[in-house]
C-alpha cells in the first residue's frame, strides 16, 4: 500500500509571498487535495539577517487570503538547527562526510587554479581522506559530504523527466559551516525527511539542488521523495518575470482588486492545463490536477488575461456575494476612492441594488469601487472633464425637458417607468434617446460612463435623481 501523499510549501521570509511562490503553493495544495493527502508549511528562516517576522506574517496572510490552507503549525527551519547538526555529525561518524579546514585564501587559490586549467571551480577534496590528527589546532572545520566521484546522479522528475548530473560536477559540498550553521542544501533534506514529505513540487531553478540533495539522501539511506520541478513564470515578452511584468507580492494583487478565486484560476493555467478549459472552479482544479500535466516550458504572465478572467468571475458572481467581497476588500484596495471610509448597512443595500449594472463594466474590485462612487456622492456632484462636455447649453435644455418628464412618473419609480417617461419625451421632441441619456448620465453620476442610465435612476431613487438633475439645470 502506497504512503499518503505529503507535499510542502517552503518559502523564505525575506519578503512578501511572491506570485511565483503563490503558484508553487497552489500546485502543492492541489496535488495534496487531488490525492487525498496533506500540504505542510515550512518557513525557511535560516537566513537570520534577511528573515523577518513581518515577512512571515505576510506570507501566512497571503496564503490564507488565497485559501491555500496547510496542515498543522508552520515549521521554522531555524528552530531545527540542532537536528541538522546531529545529522551532519552522524554522517561524519559513518564515514560519509568529513571535516575540512581550508582557509578562504586556500579556497580562492583552488578556484583560480581550476579556472586557469579551464575547469569549473570545484573543491579539490584535499581533506576527504585526511586523518583527524592532521586537523590544525584550534580551528573548527566545516563538514563536507563525500559526493560520489564516478558515474552520475539521476533526478527522476515528474515534470522534467530523468535529468542526469555527472558526479564529477557535484564535488564535496558543505553541509555544515564551520560556525555550526547548516547549509540550506542540508537543512532542506533533513526537514523534508523528518516531516515525511513524499512529493517535492518546486521551481525548476532548484533542479541542480535536487542532485546535491539526492547525494545526502543516499548517504543517509533515506528514500528520495518524488521530485517535480515546475517551470518559472516569465513576462508576456518572454523575459524573466520582473516587477514591470507582475512579479509582485500577492498582497499587491489584492490591492489591485483581484478576486482570490480568479487569481488561483489564472495561476493554475500558468504552465498547467486541462484540455481547453480556461475557467475552472477550485473543485475542478482539485479533480483534474496531475503533476505530469505541467508543461516543461516557462509560462508567460499576462495582466490582460488575468484582468479579463477576473471580470468574468465578477460577472458570474451572485450580486450579494460580490457586494460582500467588495466591502470586505475595501480596506485593502490601492485606490478605494470615496468608499475608503467604509460603508454602512444603508449604503450596502444601495450597493447591492446597483450591483447588476456595476459589475457588467468592471474587471477588478478597484474599478467596481470607482464606478460605485456615484451612489454615495454628495450634491452638488463634482463633474469630470468628459461629463462637463456633455452638459452644454443645448443638452441642458434637453435635460430640463427630461426632468419635467420624470417628475410626472406616477406610481413606482423603476428602470422601466423612468425609461418609458424619457422615451416618450424624446419621441415628442424628435430627438434620439442617446441625446437625452448622455446628459442625464452626466447629471446623475458626474461622469460620461456608468451603468445603464435607467438603472442609475432606479437605484438613486426619485428624490435624489430629480435633485441631481435639477442641480445641473439651475
Amino acid at each position: 500500500m502506497s504512503k499518503p501523499v505529503v507535499t510542502r510549501f517552503a518559502p523564505s521570509p525575506t519578503g512578501y509571498l511572491h506570485i511565483g511562490g503563490a503558484r508553487t503553493a497552489l500546485f502543492n495544495w492541489l496535488y495534496a487535495r487531488h490525492t487525498g493527502g496533506t500540504m505542510l508549511l515550512r518557513i525557511e528562516d535560516t537566513d537570520r539577517e534577511r528573515s523577518t517576522e513581518s515577512a512571515t506574517a505576510a506570507i501566512l496572510d497571503g496564503l490564507t487570503w488565497l485559501g491555500l490552507t496547510w496542515e498543522g503549525e508552520p515549521i521554522s527551519q531555524f528552530g531545527r538547527a540542532q537536528r541538522h547538526r546531529e545529522v551532519a555529525e552522524y554522517l561524519v561518524a559513518k564515514g560519509k562526510a568529513y571535516y575540512a579546514y581550508e582557509t578562504p585564501a586556500e579556497l580562492e587559490a583552488m578556484r583560480e587554479k581550476a579556472r586557469a586549467e579551464g575547469r569549473p571551480p570545484r573543491y579539490d577534496g584535499r581533506w576527504r581522506d585526511a586523518d583527524s590528527s592532521e586537523a590544525p589546532a584550534g580551528v573548527k572545520g566545516a563538514i563536507r559530504i563525500k559526493a560520489p566521484r564516478d558515474g552520475e546522479t539521476v533526478v527522476r522528475d515528474r515534470v522534467q523527466g530523468d535529468v542526469r548530473f555527472p558526479n564529477k560536477d557535484l564535488d564535496d559540498f558543505i553541509i555544515l559551516r564551520s560556525d555550526g550553521v547548516p547549509t540550506y542544501m542540508h537543512a532542506v533534506v533533513v526537514d523534508d525527511h523528518d516531516m515525511g514529505v513524499t512529493h517535492i513540487i518546486r521551481g525548476d531553478d532548484h533542479l541542480t539542488n535536487a542532485a546535491r540533495q539526492t547525494v545526502i539522501y543516499d548517504a543517509m539511506g533515506w528514500e528520495v521523495p518524488v521530485m517535480a520541478h515546475i517551470p518559472l513564470i516569465h513576462g508576456a515578452d518572454g523575459a524573466k518575470l520582473s516587477k514591470r511584468h507582475g512579479a509582485l507580492g500577492v498582497e499587491a494583487y489584492r490591492a489591485m482588486g483581484y478576486l482570490p478565486a480568479a487569481l488561483l484560476n489564472y495561476l493554475a493555467r500558468l504552465g498547467w492545463s486541462h484540455g481547453d478549459d480556461e475557467v475552472m472552479s477550485i473543485g475542478d482544479m482539485v479533480r483534474w490536477f496531475e503533476i505530469e500535466d505541467v508543461n516543461r516550458g516557462a509560462a508567460r504572465f499576462d495582466f490582460q488575461k488575468l484582468e479579463a478572467l477576473n471580470g468574468l468571475y465578477m460577472r458570474r458572481m451572485d450580486d450579494a456575494e460580490l457586494t460582500e467581497a467588495l466591502v470586505a476588500t475595501l480596506p485593502h484596495l490601492a485606490t478605494p476612492g470615496p468608499l475608503a471610509a467604509g460603508i454602512d448597512e444603508t449604503h450596502k443595500a444601495k450597493l447591492l441594488a446597483a450591483m447588476p449594472g456595476l459589475k457588467e463594466r468592471a474587471k477588478t474590485l478597484v474599478e467596481l469601487a470607482d464606478s460605485a462612487t456615484y451612489l454615495f456622492a454628495q450634491r452638488p456632484l463634482a463633474m469630470d472633464e468628459k461629463a462637463v462636455a456633455l452638459l452644454g447649453e443645448r443638452p441642458r435644455t434637453v435635460l430640463a425637458g427630461a426632468w419635467a418628464a420624470l417628475t410626472g412618473v406616477a406610481g413606482d419609480w423603476t428602470a422601466q417607468s423612468t425609461e418609458a417617461a424619457v422615451r416618450e419625451f424624446a419621441t415628442a421632441q424628435g430627438v434620439k434617446l442617446g441625446q437625452v441619456a448622455q446628459p442625464l448620465r452626466a447629471a446623475l453620476t458626474g461622469r460620461s460612463t456608468s451603468p445603464g442610465v435607467f438603472d442609475v435612476l432606479a437605484v438613486l431613487g426619485r428624490e435624489e435623481s430629480l435633485a441631481r438633475i435639477g442641480d445641473q439645470i439651475d
